[in-house]
Order: C-alpha cells, then sequence, then structure tokens
C-alpha cells in the first residue's frame, strides 16, 4: 500500500499524531510519502520519503504528486490518501480497509465513516450520499470525502489521478464520476472509523470562489451537455438559498463567473449509460 500525505508545516501536533496513528498500523505493508506544499516538510519521521514543492500546487496535485513519488514496479495495490489531521483511532484500521476492498471488488475506492474524535460526531458533509442521516450506514457511494480514502491503483491511474487544477474542493466528484464511468463504483465502509477535527470548509479563504468555480468546471468536464444547465441550476438555487451573507454570495457569483469564463481542462463527458447507474445508485448527477 502506498500512502500519501500533504503538508504545509502549519499543523505540527496534528501532523505528528497522523504520523504516528499511521506508522502504528498492522497487518499492512506500506511506504509513506510526505509532500510539502510550498514547503520542504518538517517533522517527518524516519524511514518516510520527503517532497518538497516549490510552489503550493493545491491540494489535489499535491496529492497527484505523492502517488507519481511512489509508482512504478514497486508501487502497491492501493493508494490511502490521509489528511495530515486525520488520525486512524485502532491499529488495524488500514487492514479493514483493505478487508472492505477485498470484499467489494466493484469498487474502485473505500470510503471509512470520519467523525470528530471528541464528539463521535460525522459531519452530513463526510457521508458521500445524499441520505445522509445515518451515517453508520454502509453501502454504495458515488461521491467521496477525498481527505480519507483508499482507491486502487490500477483505476486510479486508468482515470488518470486527481484533477489538479481544481486546486481545493469538489476533487472528489470529479475523481469518483470518472471511476464510475470506467465502470467501477464506491464503497462506504461506515463501520471503519477515521478521526478528524470537525471543522468547517468555510474557514479557508477562498472557500465560496473555489467551490463555485469548480462546479461549473465539473459539469462542463464531465457531464453529458443536456445535464449541464439543470446542474448548475440546480446548484446556484441551492447555493443562494443556503449561503446568508451577501458578501459570501458575491464571491460565490464571481466563482460562478469564473468556472463560465473557462479552464476547466478537458472534457470527456460521462456516458448516458453512467447517468443511470448513478441515479439508481442513489444520486443523480445534477445534485
Amino acid at each position: 500500500m502506498d500512502v500519501v500525505v500533504l503538508t504545509m508545516n502549519d499543523r505540527p501536533e496534528a501532523f505528528r499524531e497522523a504520523m504516528d496513528s499511521l506508522l502504528a498500523q498492522r497487518g499492512v505493508s506500506m511506504r509513506v510519502v510526505v509532500v510539502g506544499n510550498g514547503v520542504e516538510p518538517e517533522g517527518v519521521p524516519e524511514g518516510v520519503r520527503a517532497v518538497g514543492l516549490p510552489v503550493n500546487l493545491g491540494i489535489p496535485q499535491g496529492r497527484n504528486v505523492g502517488a507519481e513519488v511512489l509508482g512504478g514496479e514497486d508501487a502497491g495495490e492501493f493508494l490511502f490518501f490521509l489528511d495530515n489531521d486525520a488520525v486512524l483511532p485502532e491499529v488495524d484500521t488500514l487492514a479493514r480497509l483493505v478487508g472492505e476492498a477485498r470484499e467489494h471488488e466493484e469498487a474502485a475506492y473505500v470510503q471509512p465513516r470520519i467523525a470528530d474524535a471528541g464528539s463521535g460526531v460525522t459531519l452530513r458533509r463526510w457521508v458521500p450520499r445524499l441520505r445522509a442521516g445515518d451515517p453508520g450506514r454502509p453501502g454504495s457511494v458515488t461521491v467521496m470525502a477525498e481527505g480519507v480514502v483508499l482507491i486502487r491503483r490500477a483505476d486510479y491511474e486508468a482515470v488518470g489521478g486527481w484533477p489538479g487544477h481544481f486546486f481545493l474542493f469538489h476533487e472528489g466528484i470529479d475523481l469518483s464520476w470518472r471511476l464510475w464511468d470506467l465502470g467501477r463504483t464506491g464503497w462506504y465502509a461506515a463501520g471503519v472509523v477515521v478521526h478528524h477535527p470537525a471543522t468547517s470548509p468555510s474557514r479557508h479563504d477562498l472557500y465560496y470562489r473555489l467551490v463555485a468555480r469548480n462546479r461549473v468546471w465539473l459539469a462542463y468536464r464531465r457531464l453529458p451537455a443536456a445535464l449541464i444547465p439543470v446542474y448548475l441550476a440546480t446548484w446556484t438555487l441551492l447555493s443562494v438559498v443556503r449561503i446568508r451573507r451577501r458578501g459570501n454570495l458575491a464571491v460565490w457569483f464571481t466563482g460562478l463567473w469564473e468556472g463560465i469564463k473557462g479552464g476547466h481542462g478537458r472534457r470527456r463527458p460521462m456516458s448516458w449509460g453512467t447517468v443511470l447507474r448513478l441515479t439508481l445508485a442513489g444520486r443523480p448527477p445534477i445534485v
């Protein structure tokens, strides 16, 4: 198994706890790389490879770099991506995730249940399905909470990895849709828990602009032409309802316009057969 962790050297204590929990894993063989996004990684444990990027390329491209560094003839069957403030609470967490992947051979990726260590709360956005009221229910899923996820390397490479230019937000939807279009699925292993602080994504300064821009890019890249206006209209309406502050909404519309102007990259829309499969799996690709 190949494990990729990103760092900007801004969470030294959380990073240490994350790495300690990772290196304590039993029952799996691991190669680990820490990618410094715009920094030379600090506090990297002995035996772990470190790669420093001269500039911050964003989270998805940083993950791509890490996967590539660990690629080649010695590449593991699985890739595991771990946020640098996430903790694997049991020493068999990764072994159990691999066990879930073995049991569900149709799944290109396996998503554990993410929960706050102190409260035990699993945020709605961490449950990769529309009906998120019961985070303890496992099942097939069509998107992913990309900060903690296990992916089969063969499938990851077959679809070209993460959309690096997204920088931040929605890269997991793009990747999961491509994996489904490959004929694969995703599996939510609700019985395998990983700890992560229950923080809000809006803490990021770029949040409102990038989520809007990347929604447009996602639609243009992956949806059949007839679904693009439906998808964008749905998310515009939802965003207007959900975003209370006018200033934030104005930034959101700035991002929407930025996305419409271009930059989405190569257009490779999913087949209508994939649209049907996603819909039957419980999440039509318009919401």
